[in-house]
């Protein structure tokens, strides 16, 4: 049984000692400080993850005011921080399993152990409307493969209200919780198929694609951080060199992308793999102001001229 890294006592004296949430955001701060945590589920710092964790519990916007964090708080709200400090740490679970929220294109979705925490840079590229890769104003079908959370398909239909979005994932549990967010957030341009890549999709023509697929190769994996173990290893792997799904993806686009429609794809760690695989194809690698690699760009017609 692995030894605990922080104890009850310490929890139990916290909750008895702290005040405000400036308080138990200081307190969060300096036990994941202290612990061997890994941050990579939408913060890369323990002073973030601290304010997330307790912003997220307490139902809180990020913009919170200062004079707000020096209220005092319920004695149930404590205790459930300071819980959630301690799975944190003891389980290394990400803040969105604990808090069932995750930001994402500011907005706020639902999240549990059935779909990957939402961190894709992808979310830059729509909140910028796909400038200036694509025309805005040409826009009336964006599809999403791999969808999970239903998180891009969603925010796709939030910046792009006058399109239809449809998305897919092979998995019934990540569309029984795209279904929760769409609801949630009221996007009704945007409907959900259970489907095996294009399998399922409906037969037309997309202006955009866009895809997060699993990525993760099988060195990468046997390397990869507690944090990450939590998630369904359907949403990481795929295959030997982590690009089993991505090939397949690249062999069928061609046949669903309007004239001057574009495939997006994130392949993270596995760009250079990627590269090496087709080295006759010039991907386009975007790059992101907040941050993130390995999301390329590739045009229909170099879909269709290096019949991948």
């Amino acid at each position: 049984m692995s030894r605990k890294l922080i104890s009850q006592s310490i929890i139990m004296e916290a909750c008895e000692d702290m005040q405000s949430i400036q308080d138990v955001i200081r307190w969060s701060y300096s036990r994941f400080s202290e612990n061997n945590l890994y941050f990579g589920h939408g913060t890369d710092n323990p002073w973030d993850e601290a304010v997330s964790l307790v912003l997220l519990t307490l139902s809180l916007p990020f913009d919170t005011p200062d004079n707000i964090l020096q209220s005092r708080l319920t004695k149930t709200e404590k205790k459930l921080i300071c819980e959630r400090v301690g799975r944190r740490i003891n389980e290394k679970l990400p803040v969105a399993y604990l808090t069932n929220k995750a930001i994402f294109c500011d907005s706020e979705y639902y999240i549990d152990e059935r779909v990957l925490v939402p961190r894709s840079p992808i979310g830059e590229l729509i909140q910028n409307h796909f400038e200036p890769w694509i025309d805005y104003d040409s826009v009336d079908n964006i599809l999403d493969l791999c969808t999970g959370s239903g998180c891009i398909a969603i925010a796709c239909g939030q910046y792009f209200p006058d399109a239809i979005v449809d998305a897919g994932d092979i998995s019934e549990d990540c569309i029984e919780v795209a279904e929760i967010n769409r609801e949630r957030l009221q996007q009704d341009n945007v409907a959900f198929y259970c489907s095996d890549l294009f399998e399922s999709i409906p037969n037309k023509q997309y202006n955009i694609i866009v895809s997060n697929p699993p990525y993760v190769d099988e060195e990468d994996f046997d390397e990869i951080p507690s944090e990450y173990l939590a998630e369904p290893k359907l949403g990481l792997t795929s295959g030997r060199d982590g690009l089993e799904l991505t090939r397949k993806l690249l062999s069928q686009a061609d046949q669903y992308l309007a004239e001057n429609g574009i495939l997006i794809v994130e392949v993270g760690n596995s760009a250079f793999a990627l590269e090496q695989l087709y080295p006759d194809v010039e991907f386009t690698w975007l790059e992101f102001e907040r941050g993130g690699l390995g999301v390329f760009l590739l045009t229909k017609e170099q879909l269709s001229k290096f019949k991948l």
